[in-house]
């Protein structure tokens, strides 16, 4: 331990940085978290709060260029404006990796207790990161877990946060055992007991949850149409796409659902006004009896000729209706410029980007007397989004996504993890329709009952368990974060006045 520590600072920041990174999905090597940040607790307990901020900026780095490498691999995007959108979402995420270090590192060298509030700040930055239109909780160290179902299910009460404060709890453990009266041995002991009792936790609250009474079962034709993005919105290949997916609504209705799912802009067109596109959805619906909720572009004329452009999901029911819901939160960037709606004139930049408007409702939809929310891509990983549509009402979810713009790379596999640790933090069913993967049925334990490979063209027929379920997150929401963010302040403010003391 002691020569491991004693390598280069550079070397250990970038340590630190291949440690965590490679403990994110599809990675099988989450257990890395565990201890992957001792080299960077290392450097800010023996380093002044610049020097602190330096090296975790770069730690952050190395940990977003492995993690989301693949931000800007957007369809049709050229090689600048890929360049640019992986670029700025690195350094922008690196810059709360700053605030970690450079905080840790002041706080120690004022009162020499950094190691016991290390959790703490971390949680707190986290916080922070999933604010506002650049809020990105995506790659929050939860995720680097959910190779383990029992790890996840304190989730139900902490939110992800919780995940993540015992993570860094347990590398600063580790790090307390080196150089110190606990000793490395002692440490390894303790370790292995909080890993026991959260594992037991998390066991004992799988099999709790598993007994409880199913007061109601949707079935669910949940479509995964396989169909290139680099083809959807051609010309040529626009009659191809209304006959795939007009047959797999066919084979759909032959496995008699209470529900049929399609996935993100399941169709090139703006289906809500037009209606030649629409009416043989219709009447299928009617016909069947079988209501479905796709995925569709939606566009509102305004005054002065001006138009709102909208991703949006549309829910067609057998007895003629529709209702509308828009995706609330938008991907920054490849969806909209973050602050047009405040400086109009950063609309006429060019980055290859979308100009979407943002929706504004929580709209719920009901299936058989049953409502249920439904959630749009990025959304999915907006913790507050997702709890509020339960909150509100919502029995089940779904989830309608596209990740084929971003290729076969692990942010489809990330993005697919993410909702299981939704499922957990809300104790509801998720059914999730993706355009080419990873389409599945997660149940409120975060296990997959059903699950299409991606790259492939298939349906599945889920049955959505209904339980009676409120967990103490859907209800009181981020309450951990925001007492470790509190505690966060309170803890600074003590720093700084025993400084000026």
């Amino acid at each position: 331990m002691d020569k491991f520590l004693d390598l280069p600072k550079w070397q250990l920041a970038l340590l630190s940085g291949v440690f965590i990174g490679s403990a994110y999905p599809p990675s099988p090597l989450g257990f890395l978290a565990w201890f992957g940040l001792v080299p960077l607790i290392h450097l800010l307990y023996n380093a002044s709060p610049v020097e602190g901020a330096k090296w975790s900026f770069f730690t952050g780095v190395i940990v977003n260029i492995i993690t989301i490498y693949w931000f800007g691999l957007n369809s049709g995007a050229g090689l600048f404006p890929v360049f640019l959108s992986l670029t700025g979402a690195v350094l922008y995420l690196s810059i709360f990796w700053i605030i970690f270090g450079m905080c840790t590192s002041w706080y120690h060298q004022r009162t020499g207790y950094g190691l016991a509030v290390l959790p703490i700040f971390w949680v707190g930055m986290e916080y922070i990161r999933s604010f506002g239109p650049l809020a990105f909780p995506w790659i929050n160290l939860a995720l680097t877990q959910t190779f383990s179902l029992p790890l996840l299910q304190i989730a139900d009460v902490t939110g992800s946060t919780g995940i993540s404060f015992w993570i860094v709890l347990i590398n600063a453990i580790l790090y307390a055992g080196y150089g110190s009266s606990i000793g490395l041995k002692s440490s390894l002991r303790i370790v292995t007991l909080l890993l026991v009792l959260i594992s037991s936790f998390g066991v004992y609250r799988i099999s709790s949850i598993r007994n409880e009474t199913i007061v109601d079962q949707i079935s669910t034709a949940i479509v995964q149409p396989n169909i290139d993005p680099n083809q959807k919105w051609e010309a040529d290949f626009r009659d191809k796409i209304f006959d795939i997916m007009d047959s797999l609504h066919t084979s759909s209705i032959d496995l008699q659902p209470d529900l049929i799912l399609w996935p993100e802009a399941a169709l090139p067109v703006y289906l809500r006004i037009t209606y030649g596109a629409r009416r043989p959805i219709l009447r299928k619906v009617r016909d069947s009896g079988i209501p479905l909720l796709t995925g569709t572009p939606d566009r509102i004329n305004r005054e002065n000729n001006e138009r709102d452009y909208y991703n949006g999901a549309l829910y067609f029911t057998p007895d003629g209706s529709m209702k509308m819901y828009y995706k609330m939160h938008l991907v920054p960037f490849p969806e909209y410029i973050p602050f047009s709606e405040k400086f109009p004139m950063l609309k006429r930049l060019n980055f290859g980007q979308g100009n979407f408007t943002s929706g504004r409702d929580f709209t719920l939809f009901e299936v058989d007397s049953v409502p249920f929310g439904n959630l749009i891509c990025y959304e999915s990983s907006i913790p507050t989004i997702v709890s509020q549509f339960v909150r509100r009402g919502a029995k089940f979810l779904s989830i309608e996504t596209n990740d084929s713009w971003c290729g076969h790379t692990s942010g489809v596999y990330q993005h697919f993890q993410i909702a299981r640790l939704r499922a957990v933090e809300n104790r509801v069913a998720i059914a999730r329709s993706a355009n080419t993967g990873i389409s599945s049925l997660i149940l409120p334990t975060g296990e997959i009952a059903e699950k299409i490979p991606y790259n492939e063209q298939k349906i599945i027929l889920a049955e959505i368990p209904i339980r009676d379920l409120a967990s103490f997150y859907m209800r009181f929401g981020e309450l951990f974060a925001i007492i470790c963010s509190l505690i966060s302040i309170i803890l600074l403010g003590t720093g700084w006045v025993k400084n000026r003391s």
